[in-house]
């Protein structure tokens, strides 16, 4: 889909569709205003007929109204006008562009963007609508064989401002909205393909494609061979239980100051996860392709970074495993030992993910001098008990770190909640026989994981992000893409703020 800004009034606009909201109980926005003028009362007349109220959701099609040049106007209901807030507008958008795929219109004009919620400004009425756009369209069809055919023909779209001094705003919104939203179609395709297609050596690839397609990206891949000489111990050992082998992507974007320290995220890239000997239930198993969520959120957030071309430090890193059973799988009651030295003992093996992490963490600590370190990984059902779909489990070592992610998360709708890295959990993770156990039984499940990885970001400025119930979704089943908005918000806020000083 193309999509422009411009500024004009509704009645003027040559498209095949002017979409403007309704307010509940009938009361029309500045712009059906505008319309409803230009049409004799044309909008007042289809609500007194009770054709629209304004709620949520709804959607009324007009046909052919005398006064505007549009062939249609999409009324699209807001709900209260005092409860118009970010859930409002997303909901508002997103009814509109599925309303709009089943019209035959070819271009539409919104005016929605002229609604701006309360704290937020046009910049952000406009990446929102945009990526609203983009994720409402997005369908993955990468493995059928006869995909379906897109719904509705259209394949232009115009954010309306109010006025022409607003368009350079404007314009920079919707260029950030869409390189953010190339990234994250890239970690949804990631994310959806299932594991005999995207396996360790294919997410390595993935990586050197991004190094090929912009050549700000320099990446490189450690074999298990040269994992092995790092004595990535605790890696290797989920990766021993299956066919095949182990990667680790690194991937660097230094368009930043020489000087300046980088942002390094890293991403659990667990591409099909059985548990290994402590075997999964079968029910729902398919989803474990998700395991690999983290890893995902990575490659495309290091995409969006390249695709707008920040002037940031920005490192992504990738362990990548499956986690089978076999003979020469982990089983309970085994010792590894990590890169860092200390000792695990691997009590369960469907805690395999923060076996990648630890490792890849170090990895960090002795190879960049990081301003911060944000982990992310499909790691804990215990953070799907806690906090739902909803939001991800977010954990820091460093307050301002994590107020930082916070805010980000609130300004993409891409939301986070704080839980606790106290040390009163560590004594859960305690072994008789190894430095560290793996797991630390039922209680706080999600954070005793963050506990345990901790243990390996102490000199590090560090965020642990917990996306086990965000990542994907039941219906329709697929991926979401977060934590991408977080991470591109967190990484732009960055960027202003160093253009202020």
């Amino acid at each position: 889909m193309e999509y422009f800004v411009k500024s004009g009034a509704p009645s003027k606009q040559r498209s095949g569709c002017v979409v403007v909201g309704v307010y509940e109980r009938r009361k029309l926005s500045e712009a059906a205003q505008a319309l409803d003028g230009a049409t004799g009362g044309a909008i007042t007349q289809a609500m007194r007929r009770g054709d629209m109220d304004g709620r949520r959701d709804d959607t009324l099609l007009l046909h052919g109204l005398d006064g505007v040049l549009a062939d249609r106007v999409l009324l699209v209901g807001l709900g209260r006008e005092r409860d118009f807030d970010d859930k409002a507008f997303v909901r508002a958008n997103g009814a509109a562009i599925k309303a709009l795929r089943k019209t035959g219109a070819t271009d539409a004009v919104s005016y929605l963007t002229h609604l701006v919620p309360r704290k937020r400004d046009l910049s952000w009425s406009v990446m929102r609508a945009a990526m609203i756009a983009e994720s409402t369209a997005y369908r993955f069809t990468q493995c059928k064989s006869k995909p379906e055919p897109q719904e509705g023909r259209l394949t232009r779209l115009t954010f309306d401002v109010a006025s022409r001094s607003h368009l350079p705003e404007g314009e920079e919104a919707l260029r950030r909205a869409l390189g953010i939203a190339q990234g994250m179609m890239l970690t949804r395709d990631l994310s959806n393909l299932p594991g005999n297609r995207c396996t360790p050596t294919y997410l390595a690839d993935t990586g050197r494609k991004l190094a090929s397609d912009y050549p700000a990206i320099k990446t490189k891949v450690l074999d298990e061979k040269k994992m092995e000489s790092l004595g990535m111990g605790a890696l290797l050992s989920v990766s021993r239980g299956s066919r095949e082998p182990a990667t680790f992507t690194v991937m660097e974007y230094m368009k930043g100051p020489k000087k300046a320290k980088p942002v390094v995220l890293v991403g659990k890239g667990l591409t099909f996860d059985s548990g290994g000997i402590s075997i999964k239930p079968a029910a729902a198993m398919d989803e474990m392709k998700y395991d690999m969520c983290g890893g995902a959120a990575v490659f495309g957030a290091m995409k969006a970074v390249a695709e707008l071309g920040l002037p940031i430090n920005v490192v992504g890193i990738v362990p990548a495993s499956e986690n089978m059973p076999d003979g020469q799988a982990n089983k309970p009651g085994d010792i590894v030992t990590s890169m860092s030295g200390q000792t695990i003992e691997v009590l369960n093996t469907d805690a395999e993910g923060r076996l990648l992490l630890c490792d890849a963490l170090t990895y960090v600590e002795q190879n960049y001098d990081a301003d911060c370190v944000i982990d992310m990984a499909t790691l804990t059902g215990a953070v799907i008990i806690a906090l739902g779909k909803h939001a991800s489990g977010l954990y820091a070592n460093q307050p301002t770190l994590a107020k930082a992610l916070t805010a980000a998360g609130e300004l993409s709708g891409d939301r986070v909640w704080e839980l606790p890295l106290w040390e009163d959990y560590e004594s859960a993770l305690k072994s008789p026989f190894a430095d560290v156990a793996n797991v630390g039984g039922r209680e706080a499940g999600s954070v005793t994981a963050a506990v345990f990885l901790h243990r390996f970001a102490k000199k590090l400025r560090w965020a642990h992000l917990d996306i086990a119930g965000s990542a994907w979704e039941q219906n329709p089943k697929g991926a979401t893409a977060r934590p991408v908005p977080l991470l591109m918000q967190f990484l732009l806020q960055r960027v202003d703020n160093s253009k202020q000083k």
